[in-house]
């Protein structure tokens, strides 16, 4: 039998979302949750990968296992499990279903603000007063459609292809002092967030035209872009499915 799980998570606390030999992830507590709960390994798959610090507001991932689950497993699991994770949902689904590969559309936001705040600095990232919003958006425009985004995906990946259908991608103002870049697509590449809202920055501060932008997407080479934004201003908040997949 095939579940779905949804979950959300403060990254501040991990580094990453996935399994890895050094430092603590979101996979390795939830499997050491299930693990103790259910007294049998679980094995998490999870829709994409998180960098260390990056948060989500709504991650989903799947897991097998031999009979149904107990009716208080989400609640046992969120007693379990530290402040930093919380499930929200679980639910059974076709055998064939896929947490990432039958995704349909993963939406990202990066917050920023302009005042110091030490109550909100693990999930945005502090910025000069000085970005010109309306011409990142202008560059922003450039990102919508089905095109090669080679130029903001982490090197020597072992992606086999960089085309995305990217779908929404603007910055929205709060207030005076804080605002979020918004972006969906049918797919991310490796850091592919952080790399676009780095080198918007560049056209925010004036250093990087809207096309020198253009140029940038068009070369399909990293060195070309700018610099990853800070982990801490992002946030995976939403993956679509097709309804078709759930029991």
């Amino acid at each position: 039998m095939r579940y779905f799980i949804t979950f959300a998570y403060r990254g501040t606390d991990f580094h990453g979302s996935q399994t890895q030999p050094n430092g603590n992830t979101v996979q390795a507590e939830m499997e050491a949750a299930f693990a103790t709960i259910l007294r049998q390994p679980v094995a998490l798959t999870f829709a994409g990968r998180t960098d260390a610090g990056v948060h989500a507001e709504q991650m989903v991932a799947h897991f097998d296992i031999d009979k149904p689950v107990p009716a208080n497993l989400m609640a046992r699991l969120n007693n379990l499990l530290p402040d930093s994770i919380a499930v929200s949902d679980i639910r059974r689904v076709t055998d064939e279903a896929h947490a990432r590969f039958d995704a349909t559309e993963r939406t990202y936001r990066y917050r920023v603000t302009t005042r110091k705040n030490p109550f909100s600095c693990q999930i945005r990232t502090r910025v000069a007063p000085i970005l010109n919003f309306t011409a990142m958006n202008k560059a922003a425009a450039l990102l919508l459609g089905k095109q090669d985004f080679a130029s903001f995906c982490r090197t020597h990946t072992d992606v086999k292809t960089t085309i995305c259908d990217v779908r929404e991608a603007k910055w929205v103002q709060e207030n005076d002092t804080e605002a979020y870049f918004v972006i969906t697509a049918d797919r991310f590449l490796r850091n592919m967030v952080r790399a676009v809202v780095g080198t918007l920055f560049e056209v925010g501060r004036g250093k990087m035209t809207e096309a020198e932008f253009a140029q940038v997407i068009a070369a399909h080479d990293r060195c070309k872009a700018g610099h990853s934004a800070p982990a801490e201003g992002l946030t995976l908040i939403e993956i679509k499915y097709p309804p078709n997949i759930y029991l």
